[in-house]
């Protein structure tokens, strides 16, 4: 006859085995797990708090990803390497979205600016609309210009805390 185990030994291995194996699924959903910070501590104004969570939502709302837009409505930022990947891409992509706009603009100003200067001497009042054009398409410069400096601003803070959370990775890798 084969020896038989105690009959509360057997059952003592099973549940120190499922103890580990909880503890070491709980350690890998800790790593694996979004961390975030509450994004008012990121030492932004309230303006560029709000800025980030709408481009948060964003970013993340294109990927189909709930992680991010839930993140947002709670007033945190996600400091995982992908989330804050996804983020950086989605401000390269804004600011490039500005710069082309801005760059539209230039081309229309000078173009407003050279239609002027050729009409100037036929009519006052078709030198009156294209002044009261070129200082609406320099306003909306300057609005781009303070909102690409917003952008850039977020990005680099960004950028900051995707290194930072690299370099955390890889000393606990």
């Amino acid at each position: 006859m084969p020896p038989t185990a105690h009959p509360h030994t057997q059952p003592r291995a099973r549940s120190s085995q499922q103890q580990q194996q909880q503890q070491q699924q709980q350690q890998q959903q800790q790593t694996t797990a979004p961390t975030s910070i509450p994004d008012t501590r990121l030492g932004l104004s309230a303006q560029e708090v709000a800025t980030l969570r709408q481009h948060q939502q964003l970013a993340h709302a294109q990927t189909r990803s709930p992680a991010g837009s839930q993140a947002s409505s709670q007033g945190r930022l996600l400091l995982d390497p992908g989330s804050l990947t996804l983020l950086s891409r989605h401000f390269d992509r804004v600011m490039g979205a500005i710069s082309q706009r801005l760059e539209q603009l230039n081309r229309a100003t000078e173009t407003a600016t050279q239609t002027h200067y050729d009409r100037a001497g036929n009519a006052i009042e078709m030198a009156d609309a294209e002044i009261a054009r070129f200082r609406v398409i320099l306003r909306q410069i300057d609005e781009l210009e303070t909102e690409f400096d917003k952008i850039k601003h977020i990005r680099e803070i960004v950028r900051g805390f995707r290194a930072r959370v690299e370099q955390m990775e890889r000393r606990l890798g």
